[in-house]
């Protein structure tokens, strides 16, 4: 089992980047229940709907948005695990996350490549996904595997099946996948049972994590409510990936952005806690500011590493796990 270092942590080396103070992570928290009970958040599955209002949330059925009570969003995080085992097909391969514990996985999902032996740059296909899925397999640093690349080369309507297909017959770490919808999620559930022995031992070792983000600005749309309820029912984690972009759709200032993005991350661990009390959930984000002159997500810039910065300092906040943009 994989237990790598903690970061910030006092002792006599190391170094740490403290970007909220415990006041400023109050007032964040502030702020998003108020959002979460005056706005509140579309959310486009009628059964989703349902688990809301069923647990007191207030559902504007011609809207369809859901207004939810600080006490629904607090007792939530209450619920949710704080320590997370991210399993791999053998136990050598097992990442512990929590606290402050720091891992590293490659990003996705690339949609082109360069090939290594013509210098085309070409739509990746399935083969892509294999050859990908090896190398992150090879390299020790990396901890955990992303789906790296979309395979163009398949019916896009089961590209999920054959990505996870592609990768867990390749590597042997534990897997982040977006799945795209319920039945999909459905269908990996059952590949994960297959390699491990059924679905009961399945539920003991998970060798998926699923991926899921809301639309910015704090929608909940169908295909995001079934991973998030899916993944509870399976009893398999989460990761509620949000991706605002600050000066699109979610405000410019940071400030305002790490409510948005904290109202979506916690909406969905509501649905998640309300689906199954105790599911192991992870506090994602990809959320970055908005090139204003070319109208693209900023990936790699300061201000990328200062919001992700903060989500991190959220999630400790939450005592969730958590997966950041790296920069």
């Amino acid at each position: 089992m994989i237990r790598s270092l903690y970061a910030g942590l006092n002792h006599s080396g190391g170094l740490g980047l403290k970007i909220l103070t415990d006041d400023e992570l109050d007032r964040i928290h502030s702020a998003t229940l108020e959002v979460l009970q005056r706005t509140g958040v579309f959310v486009e599955d009628e059964t989703a709907r349902e688990v809301f209002a069923g647990a007191g949330a207030r559902v504007d059925p011609k809207t369809g948005v859901v207004r939810i009570p600080p006490h629904l969003v607090e007792d939530a995080v209450r619920s949710a695990p704080s320590k997370f085992i991210a399993c791999g097909r053998t136990p050598e391969k097992d990442v512990v996350l929590e606290s402050s514990r720091v891992t590293f996985t490659n990003f996705g999902e690339g949609i082109v490549i360069r090939d290594i032996r013509s210098g085309e740059l070409r739509e990746t296909t399935k083969d892509d996904a294999r050859d990908a899925a090896r190398l992150i397999d090879a390299l020790e640093n990396i901890d955990t595997y992303e789906r790296a690349v979309l395979s163009h080369d398949v019916p896009q309507e089961v590209c999920a099946l054959h990505n996870a297909e592609a990768s867990l017959t390749n590597t042997a770490k534990h897997h982040w996948i977006g799945p795209v919808d319920g039945y999909c999620l459905d269908r990996i559930v059952d590949m994960c049972a297959a390699i491990v022995g059924g679905h009961d031992r399945l539920q003991e070792r998970p060798l998926v994590t699923f991926n899921t983000c809301p639309v910015s600005p704090l929608k909940l749309v169908r295909d995001t409510c079934e991973i998030i309820m899916g993944s509870a029912r399976h009893g398999m984690a989460v990761n509620v990936l949000c991706m605002g972009m600050a000066g699109g759709s979610t405000p410019v200032h940071l400030a305002g952005t790490l409510v948005v993005h904290n109202a979506e991350a916690l909406s969905g661990l509501v649905l998640n806690q309300l689906t199954r009390r105790g599911a192991p959930f992870v506090y994602g984000s990809s959320t970055t500011a908005m090139d204003l002159r070319l109208a693209t997500a900023s990936v790699g810039t300061p201000e990328c590493a200062v919001i992700n910065a903060a989500v991190a300092r959220l999630a400790r906040y939450y005592a969730l796990p958590s997966f950041v943009a790296g920069g």
